[in-house]
């Protein structure tokens, strides 16, 4: 096979064309940060390199479109789905051939791959491109009918099924969150504010010959404070675990200053765990490492270990402390009201985010739940995706109010049941 010639020469440009054209929608459909423009710059490649060697094409595409280390794997994948070998021949004669069984695990399946795949498959017509139109009048039908994405924002985490869980993640992943921003000490460069830099002004009026017609201002500078994440993996809590990991992990990937621990009968720092970046592969990852996923729950002593190895440690700057379970633990509770009280005075500010307060009659009885209420600052539900997207619509309005121990009547009036 001779080089790529040019589109006026050979009827198989235009079909090359497309498919690379396909390809990358592919790779951007997985989660590549692709363009059009990387569409044309691989054209440009194959018409130097040629399509003679599969491995000089892989090469050269790979050189163009990848540009982290993380990403090569998705890469190679796409490229073997999407550029079939085409030797069916020496494949059959494979098969005839007796397999040794090797003790190699299988290598992990892409889900951000397959969800690309199934996405481009959907939107493929279903006629060849060499069928003539059909011109014949068709009867169409509309009912109005909520979509499924709707449906399911408003399905409580614990009651999805397998195929509407895998729904939710890619709407969960979706989310961004605004976190507010404060001021600090600290001052900068600014052309107004309410800080007179009188050195700079001085300079200023040196340059130009002593007279002071323009002052030079001062401003505070402003950050996003950072988060801390405090989540219950215990049996009661597994569903909503991993839907706040899927929300944590956008959070992480926007470069946003969150520290993340898991806690069920041990305290467990999975921040560095979290920063991979295909989020099922950091949680599934999670989910074999933590021993203690989807068991019991000793709220008070986890609480205990991060008092006393990291909360010194992150909890500075005026660290914002999310605390997510449902406060169902019935031993030492004397424990775990000490440990909450020396948390709420680490933090500046402190929010608990509880699936319970999905019930309409929720009435803080328990008595897990009686120890942790009077040291939060505001108590919000978290168990489907309208709560989780609610809280993120909040969090600037959290992070802006004075400190201040509220009961729970105040947010959600308590009644009788629970």
């Amino acid at each position: 096979m001779s080089t790529i010639a040019p589109a006026s020469t050979t009827g198989a440009q235009p079909m090359l064309a497309r498919n690379v054209v396909h390809f990358v929608r592919l790779l951007r459909g997985a989660g590549l940060p692709m363009s059009p423009a990387h569409a044309v710059d691989a054209l440009a490649a194959l018409r130097w390199v040629g399509i003679e060697r599969r491995d000089d094409v892989r090469a050269a595409l790979a050189a163009l479109v990848v540009s982290a280390p993380d990403e090569r794997d998705v890469f190679d994948a796409a490229f073997d789905l999407f550029w079939r070998d085409p030797d069916w021949e020496g494949k059959l004669r494979a098969l005839m051939l007796p397999k040794v069984k090797s003790g190699m695990p299988p290598p992990v399946r892409n889900n951000r791959l397959a969800d690309a795949l199934a996405a481009r498959r959907q939107q493929k017509p279903p006629s060849g491109e060499g069928d003539p139109p059909d011109r014949s009048p068709r009867e169409l039908v509309a009912r109005v009918t909520f979509s499924s994405e709707e449906h399911l924002r408003h399905r409580d985490f614990d009651t999805l099924s397998a195929d509407e869980w895998r729904t939710l993640r890619h709407l969960i992943r979706g989310q961004r969150v605004s976190l507010a921003t404060e001021p600090t000490r600290r001052l900068k460069a600014a052309s107004h504010g309410t800080h007179a830099d009188l050195r700079a002004s001085s300079r200023h009026a040196v340059r130009a010959g002593g007279d002071w017609m323009v002052w030079k201002y001062r401003a505070a500078v402003k950050r996003k404070p950072p988060l801390v994440l405090l989540l219950d993996i215990s049996g009661s809590m597994s569903s909503y675990s991993r839907a706040v990991l899927y929300f944590c992990h956008a959070l992480l990937q926007s470069r946003e200053r969150l520290q993340v621990f898991l806690f069920g009968t041990r305290l467990t720092n999975a921040t560095r765990a979290l920063r991979e970046r295909d989020p099922d592969v950091a949680i599934a990852a999670l989910a074999e490492q933590v021993v203690d996923w989807s068991g019991g729950t000793r709220i008070g002593a986890a609480l205990a270990e991060f008092n006393r190895r990291w909360a010194r440690r992150v909890l500075a700057g005026r660290a914002t402390v999310l605390l997510v379970t449902d406060g169902l633990d019935h031993e030492a509770i004397d424990v775990l009201d000490t440990e909450m009280a020396r948390l709420a005075r680490f933090a500046h500010r402190l929010v608990w985010l509880n699936p319970l307060l999905r019930f309409a009659e929720f009435s803080p009885k328990a008595r897990g739940v009686q120890a942790i209420l009077p040291h939060v600052d505001a108590h919000r539900p978290v168990h489907n995706l309208d709560s989780l997207a609610a809280f993120g619509r909040d969090f600037a309005h959290l992070t802006r109010t004075p400190r201040g121990r509220a009961p729970v009547s105040s947010t959600y009036p308590s009644a009788e049941g629970l």
